[in-house]
């Protein structure tokens, strides 16, 4: 039994979903607060409902951005 290998196989996605899952909270709230300004300037008040589909919108959003974000920086860092 090879510890060793399997380190080296699960190393990199290991890392890259912690980091993401770390980072989408923060990371979701903030493109939220960003989308929510943006239509409170165009509108002047927006609707929960509108704040619903912008959360979603949001949520879609930072998934793709924490993903891409956290393989590109494990294989920096770690490679």
């Amino acid at each position: 039994m090879d510890l060793a290998a399997y380190y080296i196989m699960f190393h990199d996605p290991f890392w890259v979903t912690l980091l993401s899952a770390v980072l989408f909270f923060p990371v979701r709230q903030l493109i939220w607060v960003l989308y929510v300004r943006k239509k409170q300037k165009t509108q002047g008040s927006v609707s929960e409902e509108e704040k619903n589909g912008l959360k979603k919108r949001a949520t879609f959003t930072a998934i793709l951005l924490c993903i891409v974000f956290s393989y590109l920086y494990v294989k920096q860092v770690f490679n």
